[in-house]
């Protein structure tokens, strides 16, 4: 099982913000949205670009490169060009420490 990788104390992560953090090796972007945290692969499923910087509108974060829409609740693609969603990501608040973990290789 993997261990929980720790991305950020609650306080320092805002309602809106957003952390990058390298989770076994992958890159992963753990939003604060509304005080609920969610975490996706930080790559585009159409070109591989990066999310960490993408625009949030609502629940969605917009590619910057050719405005493909992913739901980071989700990761479900929901405006093309990306037809593949993103890797979502398990998330919890321990002790006051926002963590996220990979479970894909338990």
């Amino acid at each position: 099982m993997s261990d929980w990788t720790e991305v950020a104390l609650v306080d320092e992560l805002a309602p809106g913000a957003r952390r990058i953090v390298d989770v076994e090796g992958v890159q992963v972007v753990v939003f604060n949205l509304s005080g609920e945290y969610y975490a996706i692969e930080d790559v585009c499923t159409h070109d591989y670009a990066p999310l960490d910087d993408a625009k949030l509108e609502g629940d969605e974060v917009i590619c910057p490169r050719h405005g493909a829409r992913f739901c980071i609740r989700t990761g479900e693609a929901t405006l093309p060009p990306a037809y593949e969603a993103v890797t979502t990501f398990p998330t919890r608040v321990d002790n006051g420490v926002v963590q996220v973990r990979d479970p894909r290789w338990d």
